[in-house]
């Protein structure tokens, strides 16, 4: 299938899931998650999820961090739409996230991170046994990710297709894509 296949299939999929689907998918990610090793791990980069959108509850993999790993900083990412680029900052609390004009929730623009991130949790749409992505498009994470070394991490409601037919040569492929039944690992 095409990615443009692909992601209006995984959105009328994401669409259909009650918003109890959602939040239960949300806590077995959670689990499966909890299975990965943090030793080591100085700082961890997730994306804000959605909600509204069906998207992964990423909320609940940041208070497991500052529970079990407080040392571990979390990173968040702003969108700047004009350039296609994101900038990445420190978590610093749930009451200072803002809603951008495409309704996705954003630190304010201070307090950058500009040093290694170790583990990248990557929002998708679908993803391959090959461990490409689609994304929604824009190309926000493969430009991103295309120029540092650190773990990817997938993280989808759905097992994978078997093939995304129209993969480009700037598409980044995933370490590990984690599911609510299993994880992924992609060599």
């Amino acid at each position: 299938m095409t990615k443009a296949e692909l992601r209006k299939q995984s959105l009328r999929a994401r669409k259909a899931l009650s918003e109890h689907q959602a939040e239960v998918y949300s806590k077995m990610l959670l689990e499966q998650f909890k299975r990965l090793n943090f030793e080591g791990v100085r700082a961890v980069h997730l994306f804000l999820p959605i909600l509204e959108q069906r998207e992964p509850d990423t909320f609940l993999f940041i208070e497991w961090l500052e529970r079990e790993w407080p040392e571990v900083k979390v990173i968040v990412p702003r969108a700047d739409f004009d350039t296609a680029l994101m900038t990445h900052h420190v978590y610093r609390g749930r009451e200072e996230l803002v809603k951008n004009l495409y309704n996705i929730l954003e630190p304010p623009a201070r307090e950058w991170h500009t040093g290694d991130i170790d583990v990248v949790l990557v929002p998708l749409l679908a993803f391959d046994l090959r461990g490409y992505r689609v994304g929604y498009g824009k190309g926000f994470y493969d430009r991103f990710l295309g120029a540092m070394q650190t773990r990817k991490v997938g993280l989808s409601f759905f097992g994978p297709v078997e093939l995304i037919d129209d993969v480009h040569q700037d598409d980044v492929r995933l370490d590990i894509c984690i599911t609510p039944e299993r994880i992924y690992e992609f060599s």
